[in-house]
Formats: C-alpha cells, structure tokens, sequence
C-alpha cells in the first residue's frame, strides 16, 4: 500500500528528480503521512489538468514509485517538496481512505531484448537527442553531458523522455511502456517529429529576423538621408512638397491602377535626390498624373430640336450634311453604348468643316478641342513620349483634356489627310 500524489500536468519518469507545488488538502495530507513512514508515495498524472478534485478514474493507471528528498512548507498552506522518481508501479486497486488516495501497487518490470540492438537503439537516440538540444534552446546543454555518460539503457530512454517537449498522453504513453527497445524507438520518433518542427520555427525565426533588419535597416538610411537633407539646408523644403504631393494624390479621384502608381512613384520620389535628374522626370510624371481630369466629365445634352437650332442658326444650307449629324445625334440619345463616336467630314478647304465641328460641340454642350494634324511627323506628339526622353510630355490629347478641364470634350483632327 502506498499514498499516490495525482500530478497536474506533469509526468515523472524514473530517476527524474523534480521539484513540486502541492497544495490540494489531499495532496498536502499524503505527504504529510509519507514523511512519517518511508518517504515512498506513488506519483501518477490525472488525465485532466484542470479538475481540482479527480476522482480515482480520473488518474492514469501507471505511474511512478518516487521518494520525497525534501518537504517544505511554504506560509500560504501549500507544500514544495522534491521528489525522485524509482520505479515504474502500477495501480490494482484504491482502499476506502477518505483522508488521502491510497493505493494497493504492483511493480512493473522492465523487458529488455539482446544487448547489441539495445546498443546501436542507445546510440542512435543520443545522437538524435544532441541534435533536439541544438535546435530546442530550452534544454540546457549540460544536460547533454549527463545524458552522453549513461549506460543503462531503461534509464537512457527515460532521462530523454523527460526532457522532449511532447504532450502530456504522449509522456503517459512512454511511462506505460515496459520493453525498453519500444521505449526507445518510440522516444527516437518523437524526436524526429519536434525537430522537423523545430527546424520549420527555426527558418521562419530567420526569415522574419532578415525582415526585421531589412526594415530597420531602411529606416536608418532614411533618417540618414533626412539629416543630410537637414544640414543641406532643403529637408524641410522638401518634406513639405512631398506632403503637398501626397495629400494632393489623396484628393484627387484617381483609377485603382492609377492610384497605386502614383503612390509607388511618390515613395521612388522621397528616397531620391532632389537634385537628380530622375527626381525632376518623376515629379513631372506626377504633376502631369494629378493635373488631368480624372472622372470629370461635362454634362451632354440630348435635345434634338435644340442642336437643329444651333446647326441652322451657324451654317446656312448644308442640309443633308446638318441632317446626318442630327441622325448621329439621335442614335446617340438612344444608345448609352456607343464607345469613341467618330464623324468623318470630306470637303474641299473653306466649305464649313472646321465651324461644323464648333457647332456640333455647342449643340451637344460638350468643349471644343482643335488639333491640327498639317505638318506632324511624330505620332509621339499626339500618343506622348516615353518617360525616359529629357523633356518628355504627354500627348496631344492628354495635355487638350488638361486644358479644358473635362475628359469628354469633342476633339476635332483638323487635316488628317495631310
């Protein structure tokens, strides 16, 4: 018969000495009985940590045999005491003690097979274990020397097993195993299992690490640079336009797509010189970006009778010419799907093309844009050049829409043929 101590999330495993808070009464009066006699008490885990007062089926069945080396107790009525694990016992049965669990134990004997798979099994979980302690900074790397100097094989298995960080059924499960050859095989697998872990934490611990200094690492050079900047006289010049810039970025109503690019070439824009040549070709790329009317349209009218009026009251004659442009009109009204509506007006010079264009555009409250295609050679002045060019604008069209403020004004290619 001995008392049993049920353990909270805890196993003790023979020849493992290890340090104990009790303070339930149960607990604190198996102790207190232990101490008189001859200090042997039984050591099982409970299968839920969290109950405060398990019943008898509530803890495992196999536990270890320790001795209490040393008990104290501590001002706030709970007890430390240290104890060493002896022996693996299993429980047969509970006597009707109401004071404290006792038990009615048995003695598990271990089963060892031949000594030269015992021996290469040994080595093997060594050399495992030395690589666990390497990745596992929780394990103190003397514990490495003990473990190296120990011969026995039930021992071996069990110091180890005391020291991987595996679950608690896991642990019970090693302690239940009387053949030492399984015990050592099953402590070899799962040691490779918290390595493979510990490898993985260990990899995403570098990759986070190297982004950590990868950021610090940015902001140091910036505040560098803002310092230079500071001393050069233009930091503050230039850290208000690049808030002008932003805040203007923020206003304006730019496409998703644009918007990211804008962003994107304001950050290139502050970790550059102002001074540089790529600076001043970024800013004008952003000034020409935020100057065109995003999403501002003038209002189209849509009055038939009204645009007849104004077509009759500019030109006179042209009936059929006025006649097919208000045809075009009125399929326009009724088709909100007509994308990039195109007129082509053929004629000798002076008979009215250019004045016809005006007309349609003040008929249908639309701005008048004229472009004149005689003489240009480059389809860069109308399409806009690279950004790579000293000097680059953009297109005709582009720089039209910034003047008239709208993005669907009538554009009129005055000369195509030319």
């Amino acid at each position: 018969m001995l008392p049993v101590l049920p353990l909270r999330d805890i196993v003790v495993f023979p020849h493992m000495i290890v340090p104990l808070f009790v303070g339930r009464d149960k607990s604190v009066r198996a102790l207190e009985n232990v101490m008189q006699d001859d200090k042997q008490i039984l050591l099982v885990a409970q299968k839920n940590a969290a109950d405060d007062n398990p019943a008898t089926e509530d803890i495992y069945e196999i536990g270890a045999v320790g001795t209490v080396l040393q008990l104290l107790k501590l001002p706030d009525n709970t007890v430390k005491v240290l104890v060493e694990g002896v022996r693996r016992a299993r429980v047969k049965r509970y006597t009707d003690n109401e004071e404290f669990f006792e038990a009615e134990i048995e003695m598990i004997d271990e089963t060892n097979v031949d000594d030269e798979q015992l021996e290469g099994l040994s080595r093997s979980v060594v050399s495992q274990f030395e690589g666990y302690v390497k990745l596992n900074k929780k394990v103190p790397p003397e514990v490495l020397g003990s473990v190296g100097q120990i011969d026995d094989a039930a021992k071996l298995a069990d110091t180890i097993a005391s020291h991987i960080n595996i679950k608690i059924p896991e642990k019970q499960e090693l302690l239940e195993m009387s053949s030492v050859t399984e015990r050592l095989e099953r402590v070899y697998s799962l040691m490779e299992g918290e390595i493979s872990v510990l490898q993985v934490e260990k990899r995403i611990r570098s990759r986070v690490k190297r982004q950590m200094e990868k950021t610090q690492r940015e902001y140091y050079l910036n505040e560098q640079l803002k310092a230079i900047q500071k001393e050069l006289g233009d930091g503050e010049e230039g850290k208000d336009e690049m808030r002008e810039l932003e805040e203007r970025i923020q206003k304006t109503r730019l496409s998703k797509e644009a918007n990211e690019k804008a962003m994107a070439e304001l950050k290139k824009l502050k970790q550059m010189s102002p001074m540089s040549a790529e600076a001043t070709v970024v800013r004008n790329y952003l000034d020409w970006l935020l100057a065109v009317p995003w999403k501002k349209r003038s209002r189209v009218k849509k009055d038939l009778l009204e645009a007849q009026k104004i077509l009759d009251a500019d030109h006179y004659g042209l009936d059929k010419v006025k006649e097919r442009i208000v045809e075009y009109l009125a399929v326009q009204s009724r088709s909100n799907k007509l994308k990039g509506p195109i007129l082509c007006l053929v004629g000798p010079p002076g008979v009215g093309k250019t004045s016809l264009g005006k007309s349609i555009a003040h008929a249908t409250g639309r701005d008048f844009v004229r472009m004149s295609l005689g003489g240009v050679r480059d389809e860069a002045e109308i399409r806009g050049h690279r950004r790579t060019y000293i000097g680059s604008m953009p297109g005709k069209v582009i720089q039209s829409m910034k003047k008239v403020k709208h993005t669907n004004p009538l554009f009129l290619l005055d000369e195509i043929d030319k």
